[in-house]
């Protein structure tokens, strides 16, 4: 078994090979928030560089909730053209292309002017950094009930566009995350407490999704293995989950690990020395494969061929990759002619973490946007460089989606 060998679906499509696209946020949206002319041309090098499956970065279900200003969002079919576009440049090659589809909860920025929502109202502790999120209010049966049906209807306009499957983004500390961890999630009714309950809103949306699109389309979760967080959700909790989501039409889980407060998705454990640590979280996601009735795919850190193959060879039926195909889009192709690239950014050693965290992340966008314009991508970039001109982009796009959602507001008036 290696990464190049098909991979058959519950829902009885094939992914024509064992590489996907992870998602990573581009905040590339166009003024209305739909698919702009960079981003389909981002998706264009990824389509052509022979990756199995593309996954997009967030696509969020409700334009009033976004991880970050410039996000995708897909809420209605006032702009599906540009989505069909998009999901034809992505699809040309043979990929498969699936949404990620998301809401962000607490994790979202104060400075976009929104209502914060989350299960319970418990802040994000990110030291001085948490004066940037608002403390959140906990959400309403009826703030519950209209996610699960904006969860449905994205996925269903996703499916009108073409693409051929969404993921539910359940990991990385946003709204689904934080249903499931004890530490965010306090609260006293059916959707808090135990597990069972904790997992309640995932399972519901899987349904609605389920429910509202054809049964060759493809529905995937995103899990956390765990947030790292003493006390949060762990991995047992997230066996559990994955036994749950068994006794659903699900076609894939893909694991990943951490949230804001702890931003393990990136962390420091990938070193290159040895092939364990490259993949950090090969080892969770093995285990789990031994329970899981769907395909398993597994995020974080994988950026050569032997790793990768050394993780399908262990039962792990796809890999994930992110930041080597910021820097490197065709790397698929690459290694299917024999190359051993390993594509990566320069290492950041600063003390502070979650800056750290937003440094990494600013360098990945910063390889993103070259590819966006046409541009070869620079991994060595300067991540302080990387950092400023992410934050004056965002400062950008934040004064762009609050003017947006103002003249929403009017003409909803």
């Amino acid at each position: 078994m290696n990464v190049f060998d098909k991979l058959a679906l519950p829902n009885g499509s094939i992914i024509q090979n064992r590489i996907a696209k992870a998602a990573m946020e581009e905040n590339m949206a166009d003024a209305n928030h739909a698919p702009s002319a960079q981003l389909m041309r981002l998706y264009q090098a990824w389509a052509e560089g022979g990756s199995g499956l593309l996954i997009t970065g967030n696509v969020m279900v409700d334009s009033r909730a976004m991880t970050g200003p410039g996000g995708v969002v897909l809420e209605n079919d006032q702009h599906i053209e540009s989505f069909r576009k998009w999901a034809r440049i992505g699809r040309a090659k043979g990929a498969q292309f699936w949404l990620q589809i998301n809401h962000p909860g607490r994790q979202m920025r104060a400075n976009l002017g929104q209502p914060t929502w989350a299960p319970s109202a418990v802040p994000l502790a990110l030291g001085k950094m948490s004066k940037h999120f608002n403390t959140p209010q906990a959400m309403t049966r009826e703030v519950i009930e209209d996610v699960i049906q904006r969860f449905a209807r994205t996925a269903r306009l996703g499916e009108m566009a073409g693409f051929t499957g969404v993921e539910i983004h359940a990991a990385h500390g946003y709204l689904l995350s934080q249903f499931l961890s004890p530490l965010t999630n306090q609260r006293t009714d059916e959707w808090g407490g135990s597990l069972e309950n904790r997992s309640r809103l995932l399972l519901e949306i899987v349904k609605a999704v389920r429910a509202v699109v054809s049964p060759t389309f493809a529905v995937a979760v995103k899990l956390n293995s765990a947030d790292f967080q003493r006390g949060g959700f762990s991995a047992d909790d997230a066996r559990q989950v994955v036994k749950l989501l068994n006794e659903l039409a699900v076609d894939l889980v893909e694991l990943s690990g951490g949230s804001y407060e702890a931003p393990a998705m990136q962390g420091d454990a990938r070193d290159g020395r040895t092939l364990a640590r490259e993949a950090y979280f090969a080892e969770f996601a093995r285990d789990i494969r031994t329970i899981a009735a769907m395909p398993v795919m597994v995020t974080g850190g994988i950026r050569r061929q032997a790793v990768a193959d050394q993780v399908v060879a262990s039962g792990v039926d796809m890999v994930g990759i992110g930041t080597a195909l910021a820097i490197d889009p065709y790397l698929p192709r690459d290694w299917r002619a024999g190359k051993d690239n390993a594509p990566a950014l320069s290492p950041i050693t600063w003390k502070n973490k979650p800056l750290a965290s937003l440094a990494n992340m600013a360098a990945v966008k910063f390889q993103l946007r070259r590819l966006s314009l046409g541009k070869t991508t620079d991994p060595k970039v300067s991540p302080l460089r990387a950092l400023i001109l992410q934050q004056l982009g965002e400062a950008a796009r934040t004064r762009e989606y609050r003017r947006w959602m103002a003249q929403n507001s009017l003409s909803a008036q």
